[in-house]
């Protein structure tokens, strides 16, 4: 057989790629960054962009980004960081970072799931048993899978699972002469729904383990001060590794580590995507400096936000949709049909009510179901809200009616031809 035949088949969300490969499938946003922005040459309101605090296009981080990049250029500084692309600012951000999130000791990588799937392949060795969350981020399960020993998903956000998992980890570590590591998130990007971080930290007592958090969706929006899940929970001093991207509310690139100096250290020096990558650009340090400064010093853009998120989250319950058990800012609207129907539906949001967000089909979630994601920002409106709660009821009348039907039959029609 040809290595590369079974590529000929691309699955049910490749299947449309021929009949709108920048419709469907990688669409095409232009514009400014924000609510509103261009798709397909008109005007939509936009909920699938992780713009969290509006800092994207907030004029003091456009200001500082033009700078840094007419002072440093892209290319300051070359090599890997540990060979010859250290700077004094990536130093300072490494600083500022461990004292907002209360930590010892912070690490700068260039990637977030470049960097948790290095992180946890260097903190395990094949002695150890790690112990994750079923519907981890797919970062996380392609790090377990590198994993040479022993790994076991518990039930999502079960701590009943858990427990039963942990026992079972426990006696293997003890034969192995290994350790256990748990990994869980601060919040699920898909579902919305915090991890049940006090509860896993609790399970310290009964169990030997270190926890890992990926707190990509919680930082800088959850918590008193913005520092994440963990700080929401009051568990960050149980968290032995945090986890946060610089993509979601800090809206650039990059991420970072934290913890206790030796486990950083453990980090620092081994961890191979690291090691033999190029260090982050210096604009992109520097940026990142001034979003934390935002996040630290303007709590009035958090309060926006979630202004906006209970607003949208409490009128489509009041609408009758079903958000799930979603407990941030991640705005999940669970609807039944097959993948025919999900594209006639957003072929219809977009073409006759101006609203772009993403629809999430098989096999990310079962058959027969779709998941209509919204990410609201401090940036977006009431009438934004307001507009899409409307076209949210037109369009779920027209599913529950059938409607779209016809519309998915053509869709499929024209991937046959």
């Amino acid at each position: 057989m040809d290595l590369f035949e079974k590529f000929h088949s691309l699955g049910p969300i490749g299947k449309f790629a021929d009949i709108e490969y920048n419709y469907f499938v990688f669409p095409k946003l232009e514009g400014e960054l924000g609510n509103r922005m261009m798709f397909q040459g008109k005007e939509v309101i936009c909920w699938s962009i992780n713009n969290y605090l509006g800092l994207a296009n907030h004029p003091e981080v456009r200001e500082v980004d033009a700078q840094a990049s007419k002072d440093w250029g892209l290319a300051y500084p070359m090599g890997a960081r540990m060979m010859s692309g250290a700077t004094k600012y990536h130093d300072q951000l490494e600083a500022e970072l461990a004292d907002f999130i209360k930590k010892e000791s912070v690490l700068l990588v260039n990637y977030g799931y470049q960097g948790v799937l290095s992180a946890i392949d260097c903190l395990l060795s094949r002695r150890d048993v790690v112990v994750y969350d079923s519907e981890s981020h797919a970062c996380i399960v392609d790090g377990v899978r590198l994993h040479h020993g022993k790994r076991f998903a518990f039930e999502h956000n079960n701590i009943e699972s858990l427990d039963k998992n942990l026992a079972r980890a426990t006696r293997i570590a003890n034969e192995t002469g290994g350790g256990i590591l748990v990994i869980s998130e601060g919040v699920f990007g898909m579902r919305g729904d915090q991890g049940k971080l006090r509860e896993i930290c609790a399970l310290k007592e009964k169990y030997e383990f270190r926890l890992m958090v990926d707190d990509a969706h919680g930082f800088g929006m959850l918590g008193p001060t913005g520092a994440g899940a963990c700080e929401e929970q009051g568990v960050m001093d149980d968290v032995d590794v945090y986890f946060s991207t610089f993509a979601k509310s800090m809206a650039s690139i990059g991420a970072f580590f934290g913890g206790e100096k030796y486990i950083m250290d453990q980090l620092r020096f081994n961890m191979r995507s690291q090691i033999y990558a190029k260090s982050v650009p210096m604009p992109i340090v520097i940026g990142a400096l001034k979003r934390l400064e935002l996040i630290r010093t303007k709590p009035e853009l958090r309060k926006k936000l979630w202004e906006n998120v209970n607003h949208l989250q409490g009128s489509l319950k009041a609408a009758g949709f079903e958000i799930g058990e979603t407990n941030s800012c991640v705005t999940p609207v669970y609807l039944r049909g097959d993948a025919g129907e999900a594209m006639a539906m957003v072929y219809d949001m977009r073409e006759n009510h101006s609203v772009f967000c993403s629809v999430v089909i098989y096999p990310v979630v079962p058959k027969g179901m779709m998941i209509l994601r919204l990410i609201p920002t401090a940036v977006h409106t009431r009438e934004d809200i307001d507009q899409t709660i409307a076209a949210f009821k037109d369009i779920k009348k027209k599913l529950e009616s059938g409607s779209y039907k016809e519309l998915a039959a053509r869709f499929e029609a024209q991937v046959a031809v």
